[in-house]
């Protein structure tokens, strides 16, 4: 199975004062024209974890590229989004990519997590209980919107009758994946989540989803896990073979892995306003020497990843892309 790599913009770290917007945009650039690079992926958050606005910064890099999918993964505030307006706007930023616009879907922190998080719900009037709701049905509407004339919809959420929305997509269909990870560590490196609820996340992206993207797993649990998806998929009457799968992980490229490990933690606690454990960070990054993140990323696609979106977890953003593409790409066919 083919397999590509994406780079992850900090664009967080604008709001932290860490790197300039421009950075951003040059990174893009440099990131394409390595060749390396299938996709650029940015982050998304309202209040919880300011950023740049993630459709506004795609948009913005669709005029410096010509090639590289522009991705949100995820995008939390998608359960606070009406999704008319949200159609309107990635259709119209798949057109200005022209055919390069790729969503990754997610509810977003529960408000129990913490205050900002509640917060962020609040003031968009959203429920923490309705999240998974409003996500599912979403993504239908998003589905009815940027394929077909005069849509009517009348659901639990959003009601609305004879809408047409120009201009549509280019691509047919407008990929739209879910991004969630129902059973990895939690940040405090307990279990996250129920088996009940992660049976019905499972299913979820089985049944609605182009593809899953996910997080915070070892290889082996990937296997797994996206089998048992791939499974699901099949008994919704799906073909498993074409729902796509993506890692969202971190890499610190360090001869004293222990020293790459410590800075992606300093690096990440910053990034998120928390106190990772250690083995959390461990379990979500490629870490050590170049030989040594070879070894690991090979591992994750033998484990069926098909796509490795990966965050440069330094503030030295651009000492490390050009480590990765001098001295780890060449092992997949990158350039060096």
């Amino acid at each position: 199975m083919a397999h590509s790599f994406g780079l992850i913009l900090p664009n967080r770290a604008v709001v932290l004062g860490a790197i300039q917007a421009r950075d951003l945009v040059d990174l893009t650039v440099e990131a394409e024209r390595s060749g390396t690079f299938d996709a650029v992926w940015v982050g998304d958050s309202l209040l919880a974890k300011p950023r740049l606005e993630s459709v506004t910064l795609l948009s913005a890099l669709a005029g410096v590229t010509a090639k590289v999918r522009l991705a949100v993964g995820c995008m939390a505030t998608f359960v606070h989004r009406h999704p008319v307006m949200l159609a309107h706007q990635w259709a119209s930023l798949d057109v200005l990519s022209g055919g390069r616009a790729w969503l990754a879907v997610c509810v977003g922190g529960p408000s129990e997590a913490n205050a900002p998080q509640a917060a962020e719900h609040a003031v968009m009037g959203v429920a923490s209980a309705e999240r998974v709701g409003r996500l599912e049905e979403g993504i239908v509407v998003l589905r009815k919107l940027f394929h077909e004339k005069n849509v009517s919809h009348h659901g639990r959420f959003y009601a609305f009758d004879d809408v047409t929305l120009q201009p549509a997509p280019v691509q047919k269909p407008c990929p739209i994946w879910i991004a969630s990870n129902p059973t990895g560590l939690t940040w405090k490196g307990g279990a996250s989540a129920s088996e009940a609820v992660v049976e019905r996340s499972f299913r979820r992206v089985a049944r609605l989803a182009d593809g899953w993207m996910t997080n915070k797993l070892s290889p082996d649990e990937f296997r797994a896990q996206f089998g048992r998806i791939q499974a699901m998929a099949s008994e919704e009457g799906r073909d498993p073979a074409r729902l796509g799968s993506a890692l969202y992980h971190n890499l610190n490229i360090n001869e004293d892995r222990q020293r790459a490990l410590e800075e992606s933690k300093t690096f990440l606690d910053t990034y998120y306003t928390a106190n990772f454990s250690a083995k959390f960070v461990e379990q979500w990054t490629v870490a050590g020497n170049p030989k040594q993140c070879v070894e690991e990323l090979r591992a994750y696609f033998a484990a069926g990843v098909g796509h490795m979106a990966l965050r440069l977890t330094s503030w030295d953003q651009r000492g490390q892309f050009k480590r990765f593409l001098a001295e780890v790409a060449p092992a997949f066919g990158g350039r060096g």
